[in-house]
């Protein structure tokens, strides 16, 4: 994806300089309140991003003076909603690099897609015998619509165990490709640990022995450029509010010959041309995919955010981001009684961890009383928990409006747990 120019304008009224977050944080109305009577520091960007007043300011417009059901109708305000509609396709298709604006699922988010590939493609495509190859790594949302299509057809799922560092060893991944592997489902960033996997080199192993792969992008597009191009990638899923547009919506890039001999995953309006009784003539690609009525206004929302990260840059939040993790890195090592949980050399912004002798629930109380926003439990990792032995982590992730001082809160916070459990 291009970069732009560093004076381009962000929100309504703003010009971003190089990289100035404290100009950026001033788009995000809610990270301007108190938490118990602390300053809010949100660090729980892993499950959920805070949206610009631009996004906000979109769906206002749209429900204010443009809200009609799209397709179909001749007025103007459902051809001007239905406009809307598809240049969000497009924006889709160009941040991601798809080849074609056809290619372009809208779903429910990320774990809706999973599922619409789940039955669609790979459910008639495995039998008996047959193998789904995950990772350790994955989000409960990309297995078990896996272990759904394994009871209804008899296949079975093969697990790429992970390393000490919370990483996915290359080699491993590719020992466990062989001719009973039928398709391959890969995070693309952990969710619990922030671990970047090597997508490129995965997809391209599986395409040597002609897999197919989808690539669980919930994690990978609010911290990186994506590009399903050089991905090679044959499904890339992601959701919305994970990169700071509304929630409810996400989108799935699949290769147009693909989605062509898909059948559709849900009947209903709008995906089909004709229906009588005895026959139903399904409609074109992509809109065969996308029975009733979708979250209109959402899909306009997150086609704003995806302005708006784009007009920053995403190479630009990729490298602040870094120096986020670096610094939480420094604060971290000097921190006693604290475990870090996923060291991978290669990691998005997250810091998961654990303080011996505290529960994280108990790390989460006290980190709410500062006005600290993390998340604890399992993170829908289950299994990554049991492979680092704990039931649970406190997790800190950072996105591009975070700040070093931020982290030193976190950290202080920290001390302060330690001194209290003793």
């Amino acid at each position: 994806m291009a970069e732009v120019d560093a004076s381009v304008m962000v929100g309504s009224s703003h010009t971003v300089e190089p990289f100035d977050v404290q100009r950026i944080r001033e788009d995000f109305p809610i990270l301007r309140q108190t938490v118990r009577d602390k300053p809010l520091v949100y660090l729980d960007n892993a499950a959920t991003t805070q949206k610009p007043q631009s996004v906000i300011d979109t769906l206002l417009q749209y429900y204010g003076a443009q809200n009609a059901n799209i397709h179909r109708a001749v007025y103007k305000l459902s051809v001007k909603a239905t406009a809307l509609y598809e240049e969000a396709r497009r924006k889709v298709r160009a941040f991601i690099n798809a080849g074609r604006v056809e290619e372009i699922v809208f779903t429910g988010g990320t774990t809706d897609a999973i599922n619409l590939v789940a039955q669609s493609y790979v459910r008639p495509l495995v039998g008996p015998g047959d193998e789904i190859l995950l990772t350790e790594l994955e989000h409960h949302s990309n297995i078990v619509p896996w272990q759904l299509v394994c009871e209804q057809t008899g296949a079975s799922l093969k697990v790429v165990p992970i390393n000490d560092a919370g990483e996915v060893p290359l080699d491993s991944f590719c020992e466990l490709l062989s001719d009973r592997t039928k398709f391959v489902a890969i995070g693309h960033v952990s969710n619990a640990l922030g671990t970047v996997n090597p997508v490129a080199e995965m997809v391209a192993a599986a395409h040597e022995r002609g897999v197919r792969v989808l690539v669980d992008g919930a994690q990978g597009m609010p911290h990186m450029p994506v590009d399903v191009a050089d991905l090679d990638c044959d499904f890339y899923a992601f959701s919305g509010h994970k990169v700071f547009g509304p929630t409810g919506v996400g989108a799935l890039y699949a290769r147009y010959e693909l989605l062509e001999k898909m059948p559709p995953y849900r009947g209903g309006g709008d995906m089909i041309k004709s229906v009588s009784f005895d026959r139903t003539i399904y409609n074109d690609i992509p809109y065969k995919f996308e029975a009733g009525t979708p979250n209109i206004a959402g899909v306009i929302g997150m086609g704003a955010a995806l302005d708006y990260v784009s007009a920053i840059g995403m190479q630009r939040i990729a490298n602040y981001e870094h120096e986020l993790l670096e610094h939480a890195n420094e604060v971290f090592a000097s921190l006693s009684s604290v475990r870090v949980i996923g060291t991978s050399s290669n990691k998005a912004s997250v810091m998961s961890f654990v303080i011996e002798n505290v529960h994280p629930h108990d790390v989460g109380t006290i980190m709410d009383q500062h006005g600290i926003a993390v998340r604890t439990g399992h993170h829908c990792a289950q299994p990554v928990m049991q492979r680092f032995g704990v039931p649970a982590t406190v997790r800190a992730s950072f996105a591009f409006y975070n700040t070093k001082d931020e982290i030193d809160a976190l950290a202080s916070a920290i001390d302060e747990v330690i001194s209290v459990f003793g």
